[in-house]
């Protein structure tokens, strides 16, 4: 495999324009007293404003495909979005007003290198988030692998890895679907009820699982009597057994530190 971090490569990347956090590029607004103000040249975050030449304004509904990737077949697999193609976006996709994606076959990468650097300093600082998709198809992987973590780390890029076409698509469709959807959908659901907190913080002690959790609460009561019993009478817990008994009974009789 090609080296990659040869002088030629390392170049390329460091005349890149790095932003220091992801900004929206600035759009000149028209002025108020214009009564058919002249198309911006400035390129919109979202893509789809209308061109110079007239172009329509894009869909917000619709993933914008570039022209270029019309025949990938990555858009076999997209069903649930529909799709605009367009030549006057920079990324390869756009899945959200703030939000793009750049393709790349691991292949394709090996044999151009420099490609994505050039690609991302034609992007520059448009978009929030921006998604570096790579598809990986190539036996060994790592190095190349490796090359693009870096190149993602210093372009502030989130690297999403496939591993087919049919798989490749079905990412792009989701960050479409989910442009707008609260984060809440994928955070961590905090419980409520009393029990069900307490079976919570006693499965986080390993190996403790749900199931032992429940028996041990079966058997003490509360926490406290659970805190107070030896070892030899946690093990005797159905299903918990020594192995788990000695492992939980060591944990709580740790000392809680304050700093």
């Amino acid at each position: 495999m090609e080296d990659f971090d040869d002088d030629s490569f390392n170049d390329v990347l460091g005349s890149m324009e790095m932003p220091a956090a992801a900004k929206q590029p600035k759009v000149d607004a028209p002025s108020a007293t214009a009564v058919n103000p002249a198309p911006s040249n400035s390129t919109e975050t979202s893509g789809s404003s209308s061109s110079a030449s007239g172009k329509p304004a894009a869909n917000p509904h619709c993933v914008l495909v570039h022209s270029k990737q019309r025949g990938n077949p990555i858009l076999k697999s997209i069903l649930n979005v529909p799709l605009e193609f367009r030549d006057d976006i920079v990324p390869d996709y756009v899945v959200g007003r703030t939000s793009c994606v750049l393709y790349l076959s691991l292949k394709y990468h090996n044999l151009n290198p420099d490609y994505i650097c050039q690609r991302l300093k034609v992007l520059g600082k448009m978009y929030e988030l921006r998604v570096l998709l790579v598809q990986v198809d190539t036996p060994e992987p790592n190095n190349a692998l490796k090359s693009l973590t870096r190149i993602s780390l210093l372009a502030d890029l989130t690297m999403m890895l496939a591993w087919n076409a049919e798989e490749a698509g079905k990412i792009i469709e989701t960050y479409k679907q989910f442009e707008k959807r609260p984060p809440d959908l994928i955070m961590e659901r905090v419980e409520s009820n009393p029990h069900q907190k307490l079976l919570a913080a006693l499965t986080n002690i390993k190996p403790v699982n749900k199931t032992d959790a429940a028996a041990l609460l079966h058997t003490f009561g509360n926490l406290g009597n659970i805190i107070n019993a030896s070892e030899e009478r946690l093990s005797q817990v159905m299903g918990l057994g020594p192995r788990k008994a000695k492992k939980l009974y060591k944990t709580l009789q740790e000392p809680f530190l304050s700093k």
